[in-house]
């Protein structure tokens, strides 16, 4: 079999699975709008949560930290990459957070791999919630520790998991929010179950960073632990891109020494760095926002039991409507669109086989009309 063989092979089972991913080319229009191929477009598939991928106060930051410091870092940050704006991010996350470090990565899928990779070891187990983001699975799958998984957001299933022998350290794995599901992990449960049994809690708290919490804290604050590694990133509420790992002084010193994806990638730009100080006071200072947030999820949620809309049990700005099969998911999505709804169809392998999806996200952009305009469309939509 020829590389183009096998290419095509895949392709073609993909197609056949009504599977295979496609992108959209899209242009912002205005607060919470798209603009596809001349059509206008409310956007329900963005996770920009709190609005603040066009908020003035950062785009100015970060063009006031091109001027000052250039476009690119210019080298690892452990070269000539490691500049005033990164140890001032740090610091202020580190503080915020309550942690003593905190470690800048280009993106939440490399922090992941980075950490888990750098840590885990031969003898080691991962204990991994079934539903983890792909970074987190892929990572525990390609180190040399064991990965087992337990039931989503189930402590009895990592109990027993727990209740094995191991020969070295134990790494539990999960997500604050999860990505696709919408709902919250009960970290108390975890963590209580992974510190009885003397290993680490790695929580990705990609979609609760922002948020959650007192001042958007995150998952964790809001239900008060303190994982020993944790990951926040800024590519959705904080609305710029970026990840960070929070934890303490002699992890952080070890992974400088060992995670790859660290030493050897060209360092986050410092505008970028500027941009994301700016983002995180914004974020702080956004309770307001996320008020607003809290009353769209209210809104929407309330309208889709009216309408009879089988929701998965989430009170984030993530609402899933499970479909089951590929084909209905695409056309549902399709059925939206023509109504001027932007909401995407998420199918297997992205979610396990039968809960192919319509990912529902709402931010603090949306007004009450957006929201009412989404649910007449589901209605109508789900009545063809």
């Amino acid at each position: 079999m020829s590389w183009q063989h096998r290419i095509a092979e895949a392709l073609q089972t993909r197609r056949q699975q009504q599977r295979l991913r496609q992108r959209s080319l899209l242009t912002p229009d205005g607060a919470g709008w798209l603009r596809h191929e001349g059509q206008r477009y409310r956007n329900f598939a963005s996770n920009d949560y709190l609005g603040l991928s066009d908020d003035a106060r950062i785009i100015d930051a970060w063009q006031q930290g091109a001027a000052r410091y250039g476009i690119g870092a210019g080298a690892s940050g452990h070269v000539t990459g490691y500049l005033q704006p990164h140890a001032a991010l740090e610091a202020e996350l580190a503080d915020w957070l309550g942690y003593p470090c905190a470690l800048l990565f280009n993106s939440g899928y490399a922090a992941n791999q980075a950490v888990i990779g750098a840590l885990a070891a031969q003898d080691d187990r991962i204990l991994a919630d079934k539903l983890s983001h792909a970074s987190l699975l892929e990572a525990a799958s390609l180190s040399p520790a064991t990965l087992r998984r337990f039931a989503h957001n189930q402590p009895e299933s990592l109990h027993r998991l727990l209740a094995s022998p191991v020969g070295g350290e134990t790494l539990v794995v999960t997500e604050g929010v999860f990505s696709m599901d919408g709902d919250s992990a009960p970290l108390s449960a975890l963590h209580q179950l992974t510190r009885q049994a003397g290993g680490w809690l790695l929580v990705d708290d990609a979609h609760g960073v922002g948020v959650q919490g007192e001042q958007g804290r995150g998952s964790c604050w809001q239900q008060d632990v303190r994982p020993e590694l944790l990951i926040v990133t800024f590519g959705k509420a904080f609305g710029v891109s970026g990840a960070a790992l929070l934890c303490d002084r002699q992890t952080a010193d070890y992974l400088l020494q060992f995670a790859r994806h660290l030493i050897y990638s060209t360092a986050m730009p410092p505008a970028q760095a500027e941009a994301l100080r700016a983002a995180l006071q914004a974020v702080q200072q956004g309770d307001d926002l996320r008020a607003r947030l809290a009353e769209n999820i209210a809104r929407f949620r309330h309208g889709a039991r009216q309408l009879g809309l089988a929701l998965t049990p989430s009170n984030t700005a993530i609402q899933p409507l499970i479909v089951g099969e590929e084909a209905r998911a695409l056309a549902f999505s399709s059925r939206l669109r023509e109504r001027g709804c932007w909401v995407t169809a998420i199918r297997p392998p992205t979610v396990p086989p039968g809960t192919a999806r319509l990912r529902i996200t709402l931010t603090a952009r949306h007004t009450a009309d957006d929201i009412d305009r989404l649910l007449e469309a589901l209605h109508d939509a789900q009545s063809e």
